[in-house]
């Protein structure tokens, strides 16, 4: 009996191994930003100098990839970390809920290949050609659908989402375009105008590092002819309200970072709405 238990324990434990759990696994994988593009003056003016122009490369990069079982293709959604980095609740805790909706993910890291520990307080301005080189990435990967891919960011990361979604900016440069755009309490610039893809940003009221009346000011000044953005502000909630890490919260160069479960909740269950809406077929 003992030799039979065993047996049977020892197949279940090989068939869940075999099966694998791709939710379970990221997988670390390295690509390349897009690169900087040369501009048409600096081009002219190397001909009339004689000067041979080397063709620019892309920084390398790394990245962790996550994808629900089977063989899809699937939507994906792209992530850009804040100033801080790879902390557990975007690395760990947004893919892991991605992945159970039906999502791709590929977490970006900025910092490792670039030996930084963190941007908060110099900002890092090559991170939209970092979210298109993701972008190109899941491109290649047969088990994306490739028109459907979001781009999220978190904090800083939410900052650089918007950056690379505004119009007239470096997204009209890019041969791939991203769907929608998710941005956690981004540093909203009120003269950014229109985007060029949905968009959802959250903030919170008593948020002074991403204050939420930039990106109220930013709203009141769209075009009617831009694609929608939603802007949710939740009351009472500061900066990183969606990340558990921060239960006891913490001041940070004179700003306070802290979660706030019941903010945390109602904005998971609008982006869960908001990209099954935008990433639909």
């Amino acid at each position: 009996m003992k030799a039979a238990r065993l047996f049977l324990c020892l197949a279940a434990f090989l068939s869940v191994t075999l099966a694998g759990n791709p939710a379970d696994a990221d997988e670390l994988v390295r690509f390349e930003s897009v690169p900087v593009k040369l501009s048409a003056f600096r081009i002219r003016k190397a001909a009339e100098q004689g000067e041979i122009l080397s063709q620019p490369s892309g920084t390398p990069l790394l990245g962790y990839l996550s994808r629900p079982q089977g063989d899809g293709p699937f939507p994906a959604v792209v992530i850009l970390h804040g100033c801080d980095g790879l902390r557990l609740s975007v690395k760990g805790l947004w893919p892991q809920r991605l992945v159970r909706w039906g999502y791709a993910v590929l977490v970006v890291d900025s910092f490792t290949t670039r030996n930084i520990q963190d941007t908060c307080q110099s900002p890092l301005p090559d991170r939209v050609f970092d979210a298109y080189g993701a972008l190109n990435f899941l491109s290649k990967q047969g088990f994306v659908d490739i028109g459907r891919v979001a781009l999220m960011g978190f904090s800083a990361g939410g900052t650089v989402t918007l950056d690379a979604t505004k119009i007239e900016g470096n997204e009209q440069l890019m041969e791939r375009k991203f769907r929608a755009a998710v941005a956690y309490y981004p540093a909203c610039d009120a003269n950014q105008g229109d985007a060029t893809v949905p968009t959802l940003i959250m903030t919170g009221d008593r948020d002074n590092w991403s204050p939420a009346e930039h990106c109220r000011k930013r709203l009141a000044r769209l075009s009617d002819n831009g694609p929608p953005i939603e802007l949710d502000i939740y009351k009472g909630t500061y900066h990183d309200f969606d990340a558990p890490e921060f239960k006891v919260g913490r001041r940070v160069l004179g700003h306070i970072e802290k979660y706030n479960p019941d903010a945390a909740e109602k904005s998971i269950r609008s982006v869960h709405a908001f990209l099954r809406n935008y990433l639909a077929n």
